[in-house]
């Protein structure tokens, strides 16, 4: 039996969406719990950032995803600077793709065995990424990949596929790296057929696994600039969601002051 600590039940409501006020040690910890409990159930993790804060506003799907996690996460920097101003106070950022390491590294400091199934990346990749965490956490296991093309979620026989996939390697976690909002809205839809303790939503994470992709240098991650490094090395990609963002976010800011002063009758925080 695992012993591990339960994290802060505590709550904040944010941008019309319920974020985890944890740290990444609790994260890890009730991941872990989870998936020592084995007890039918798949519990699904999201990590929202910036851009999913955006989307959640006009997507009532993904909305519907995120009211039905069972841990949400703050990806984005600026949620957590905002948190802070406007006085929700989350303590920092867990971003997935400093989670699923900060989960390997657990597992191998507690000389636990995780079976590991990667859902996401471009064909090849996955397989890559695979032999990487093999050889820097020998405990972890990678029992299974999948790299389905696009459109794959209309294709009822393809999502069987995998889903059989998944059972069959008795995996722990599925890491599902296929972009938002797929990629919770796949694992949403399907949570009670995934044969998985938990599932990951994890974004580009499974690229950076395997050097396909690379992370921002550490300092720009703590000064909450990695979007900009992100976008330097793909604009083409990213620039029009990152201007979108830059137009739409602000507002939703403002939003949710006003909110703030209105509940407080128009007083100031101390």
């Amino acid at each position: 039996m695992i012993t591990v600590l339960t994290p802060s039940p505590r709550r904040v409501r944010a941008f019309g969406v319920e974020i985890d006020a944890v740290r990444m040690p609790e994260a890890v910890e009730q991941v872990l719990e989870w998936i020592d409990q084995r007890d039918g159930a798949c519990r699904l993790v999201v990590t929202p950032n910036v851009d999913h804060i955006v989307m959640l506003q006009a997507d009532e799907a993904l909305r519907a995803a995120y009211a039905q996690a069972d841990l949400v996460l703050a990806d984005g920097a600026p949620l957590v600077a905002v948190s802070r101003l406007l006085g929700w106070r989350l303590p920092e950022r867990v971003a997935g793709s400093d989670l699923v390491p900060a989960l390997f590294q657990a597992a191998r400091q507690l000389g636990l065995p995780l079976r590991v199934f990667l859902l996401g990346g471009e064909p090849g990749v996955a397989e890559r990424a695979a032999e990487r965490i093999r050889t820097a956490w020998p405990p972890v296991e990678v029992v299974g990949t999948a790299s389905p093309p696009r459109g794959f979620e209309n294709d009822d026989w393809q999502n069987a596929e995998i889903l059989e996939s998944i059972k069959a390697s008795a995996a722990d976690v599925v890491l599902v790296g296929l972009g938002a909002p797929k990629q919770e809205l796949w694992v949403h839809r399907r949570r009670q057929r995934i044969a998985a303790p938990v599932a990951l939503c994890i974004g580009a994470t499974i690229d950076f696994l395997a050097g396909h992709r690379r992370r921002a240098p550490r300092w720009m991650r703590r000064c909450g600039l990695e979007w900009l490094y992100r976008v330097a090395r793909e604009p083409r990609r990213l620039g029009r969601r990152y201007l979108r963002d830059a137009l739409i976010f602000p507002k939703l800011v403002w939003r949710e002051y006003c909110a703030v002063q209105k509940a407080m009758g128009g007083t100031k925080r101390p």
